[in-house]
């Protein structure tokens, strides 16, 4: 994929860790242009009070080929964001990509807790962390992205809308909020067509991301040892997997044939060929329904 996006400008909204990072990092090896964003950076953490930051993604950008820029944002604030987009106007005179990919409000979210019994303002703000952002970010960056024809506007959550139309996600707020971030790239969809751009929503399968590892107490060189506390972590993909499926559709000239669509890690590797860092293909979200929410013992066999 080296080259493949060189000369392209992109912003993705809340790259600091995770599906983010992993998104910057993929479109900086296809030799783009990266702007990433977040609240956390080397002076200041975010209420989630993670240690990962802007800069560092940045830095990884950088060192896989492209061009990594900081920017310090908070998505909710709507003079930040329109500052932002007019650096990017002012800096490169283009956007073809925006990914959003804000979320940060696992911490908020009461996982046990029904709508009655779980905190309203912790519930609400978790609706503004991973609603409100895409809405700010996409209404001040899309006149830029529109400026070219065939810009690309991808939204990052967890689950299909197959999947999440059928299934309750956990709680109340959290599954509010995924389905509608699958349905933000939808109705986008509609309304950039005429432009010449396109809109999809994108989820990995279940993210090896920092905090996911950290809740098993293990790092990326030793994650198979939270197999034993959950057998079903086998299927799991790094960053880099959802970055690659990023990359393939930056650079896809008929993406518009995606248009609408709610897409995922697994089914777009079988499309466009890549792999994860270890070379395999994992279909997590079939997996997730043939085999773990079916109570079958775990076995990737054939899923990835």
């Amino acid at each position: 994929m080296n080259d493949t996006l060189k000369g392209k400008i992109a912003l993705v909204a809340g790259a600091t860790r995770g599906a983010g990072r992993g998104i910057a990092t993929q479109l900086g090896a296809a030799g783009a242009t990266v702007y990433v964003t977040g609240r956390t950076t080397r002076e200041r953490r975010s209420e989630m009070n993670r240690p990962e930051t802007i800069e560092e993604t940045a830095e990884l950008v950088t060192a896989a080929g492209g061009q990594g820029i900081a920017v310090p944002c908070d998505h909710l604030d709507h003079d930040q964001v329109r500052t932002l987009v007019e650096r990017i106007d002012r800096e490169q005179g283009r956007l073809d990509v925006l990914v959003n990919d804000i979320f940060g409000g696992d911490h908020l979210a009461d996982w046990n807790a029904k709508l009655w019994e779980h905190s309203l303002d912790d519930g609400l703000r978790l609706l503004r962390l991973s609603v409100d952002t895409h809405v700010i970010t996409s209404h001040h960056a899309l006149p830029l992205l529109l400026k070219h024809p065939g810009g690309l506007v991808v939204e990052v959550g967890d689950g299909t809308t197959e999947y999440n139309d059928g299934h309750y996600r956990v709680s109340f707020f959290y599954d509010l909020a995924k389905v509608s971030v699958n349905r933000m790239a939808f109705s986008l969809a509609r309304e950039l067509a005429p432009h010449g751009a396109t809109a999809v929503a994108l989820t990995p399968g279940w993210l090896r991301s920092e905090l996911m590892l950290d809740h098993y107490g293990v790092t990326e060189a030793n994650w198979r040892d939270a197999l034993a506390k959950q057998p079903h972590f086998a299927i799991s993909e790094t960053p880099a997997f959802v970055g690659r499926a990023v990359a393939a559709l930056a650079a896809d000239p008929q993406v518009a044939r995606w248009n609408g669509q709610s897409l995922s890690s697994g089914r777009l590797a079988q499309v466009y060929g890549f792999t994860d860092v270890d070379g395999s293909r994992p279909d997590a979200w079939r997996y997730v329904v043939e085999v773990q929410d079916a109570g079958k013992p775990a076995d990737v066999t054939g899923y990835r």
